[in-house]
């Protein structure tokens, strides 16, 4: 019995980007957040300080405090709606705050150079800088409303 209890090994996930508080409300029914509810694969929205961005477009100057490490994204994969939070893992786990910034089917990180795969809906780094994948985010589709907090 005593061997079993030393035997035991937490296999807990724990991310390299640390936990801060997310809390991120999107009503598709407002907005430019209409076109949101299409589902085109590619689309997404950053939620950031200083507000939202969809598509690369600013559109809402909303004082966002609780957007995680380094900002909230809303990515429309292969999956549907996904949602991560932009702080690099690599980054964060060398001790340096760095917002990945949207290209394409990518989360590029601006400091470092590693990409996230968002677009296959698992955010996978592909320059094998690490194998951490970005901080996943839960999102919960109600009606045309999506709301983002930590899992």
């Amino acid at each position: 019995m005593a061997l079993m209890f030393f035997s035991c090994e937490d296999t807990t996930f724990r991310s390299s980007v640390p936990t801060y508080p997310v809390h991120v409300v999107i009503n598709m029914d407002l907005g430019s957040f209409v076109h949101f509810q299409n589902m085109v694969q590619g689309e997404h929205i950053d939620v950031l300080p200083d507000g939202f961005y969809y598509n690369d477009q600013w559109v809402l100057p909303l004082g966002v405090n609780a957007c995680g490490y380094g900002g909230v994204l809303v990515y429309v994969s292969v999956n549907g709606y996904d949602a991560y939070d932009l702080g690099c893992p690599y980054c964060a786990s060398k001790g340096i705050r760095s917002t990945c910034i949207i290209d394409g089917m990518f989360a590029k990180c601006a400091e470092c150079g590693e990409e996230y795969d968002v677009a296959s809906g698992t955010a996978a780094p592909q320059k094998g800088l690490i194998r951490e994948t970005l901080r996943r985010l839960s999102l919960i589709r109600s009606g045309n409303t999506l709301t983002i907090t930590q899992q």
